[in-house]
This record gives C-alpha cells, structure tokens and sequence, in this order.
C-alpha cells in the first residue's frame, strides 16, 4: 500500500538536533519517509544530520542532507535550487529551525533580540519567500511551520523574544495561507508544548534549572494534565497529517501538541 505521502518531495529544515533521540526534525525526516516522502534535510551542521539521515535510511527513506543558514536569503535560495537540482520540485516545506533565549525586555541585549527574531521569524519568512512560487506555479503544496505553546501562553519561563516570535509565527502562517489558498498552496502550524527532546539536557535545564535534568522535567511534567511528556515523534505526526491529503481542506490554523497543557487555567 502506498504511504500517505508517496512520490512527494519534503524540505525540512533543522533536521538534526543536538543529541541523541527524537528531535522535532529528525522525527520528521523518518516519519516522512516512512510515509513515501524523498526527503531534502537541511541544517546548519552535518553532524547534527548523521543520526537522522542513519535513522532515515533504515526505513527505506531517501535522503539528501543540504547545510544552510536558513537566516541567509542568499542561502536559502541556493538551498531549494539544490533541492529542485536533486529532486525536480518541492511538494512540502516544514520550517522547524528555532530556540529560545531566556529573559525579557529589560535584561535582554539587543543582540539577542535581533539574533531571535532571525533564528525563529526570518527562518520560516525566508523558506517560505523561496518555495511559494514553485509551489503556486504547480498548483499545489503544503507547508507547515513549527511554532511553540510560549507564543499562546506563559509557559514557565521568561522569554519574551521567543515568544513574541513564535507568536507571530502563527499569524504570519494564517496571512500566508489565505494568500495561496486560490493557488493550491496549504499553510498550517504545529504548536509543540513542553517535549522531552535532546534539547532537555543539552540546553534547557542549564538555563532554566542549573544544569538539574530531573528538575526541569519535574518542573514540566507538572503543567501537562496527560500525566506525560512527549517528543519529537508526536510533533512529526501533527506535520504528516497537515502535509498529507488527508489534511487537504485545512489550512489558516494550528494543532497543539502539549498534552492539555495550554487548556489549563494555572
């Protein structure tokens, strides 16, 4: 039987991650795959992509691996030319580069501001202005932007640059998809709550935790009224099934993946 996404070709961006597990992208990359997808993998260095491209190839997937700057219009240009070189066109762009900063606008230097509303808004803006007219003069395609659930709500930490961000990340995705909606084009967002991903230990619990793992996770198991927390491979699924026909009459909105945590009133 043929996978919910056979033949298409899928860019998707920060497809490594800084360790070992299930990433956003990485999952994204397999599950892809998995589902028929040839998949053009973008990230800034190759050796956050090895696990993922292994991990791709033991299912059968296609793979390409393409390094990228994805806050470099010049870049990223070259990047879907190389994937179109490679493949022949571009059926599903997932935007999933981005990360957060601790602090708010008092504490907060005006390097770090700038570098995140590149890291996680111009990313997505710059992708999208590349790929869109391949998409529309096709008539078709699917794009889905990862957001996060600080651009919905407080969730645990002041990072006002991150969630100014990924707030406008929802919004630049729901003016993008009226605008193509004529020509064929779906433009939805993934909203990822508080996941269990490599990026837990590598980064989050040394800014939010002082280094303690098990703290941090405490911390966050606490919000979810599922009683557990997820990882990347529930944020791919949210993006197959927007990416995939069975999504065809949607687009201009959102899925959480949290677990219940934003539904809360606490």
């Amino acid at each position: 039987m043929a996978g919910r996404l056979e033949g298409k070709v899928a860019v998707i961006t920060g497809a490594g991650c800084v360790g070992p597990g299930w990433g956003n992208g990485r999952a994204a990359c397999v599950r892809f795959a998995e589902e028929g997808a040839k998949i053009f993998a973008v990230d800034l260095k190759a050796d956050t992509m090895a696990e993922t491209i292994e991990r791709t190839r033991a299912v059968g997937g296609e793979i390409e691996s393409h390094l990228c700057d994805v806050t470099d219009g010049d870049a990223v240009a070259s990047m879907v030319a190389a994937c179109v070189a490679r493949f022949g066109t571009v059926d599903i762009l997932v935007n999933n580069v981005g990360g957060s900063a601790k602090g708010g606008p008092a504490e907060m230097s005006e390097e770090v501001w700038d570098r995140q509303v590149d890291f996680n808004l111009k990313s997505v803006f710059l992708t999208c202005k590349s790929v869109l007219p391949i998409m529309a003069d096709k008539g078709n395609g699917a794009i889905v932007n990862t957001s996060s659930t600080s651009g919905m709500r407080w969730t645990g930490a002041a990072q006002s640059a991150y969630a100014a961000t990924k707030a406008a990340v929802i919004q630049f995705s729901r003016v993008v998809a009226v605008e193509y909606a004529a020509r064929g084009v779906r433009v939805n967002t993934v909203v990822p709550g508080q996941l269990h991903t490599p990026m837990v230990e590598a980064r989050l619990a040394g800014q939010r935790a002082g280094g303690d793992v098990d703290a941090l996770l405490r911390q966050r198991l606490a919000r979810i009224p599922l009683g557990f927390m997820g990882d990347g491979r529930d944020t791919a699924n949210a993006a197959l099934f927007l990416a995939s026909n069975e999504a065809r009459f949607i687009t201009g909105t959102e899925i959480v993946v949290d677990g219940g945590m934003t539904a809360r009133c606490d």
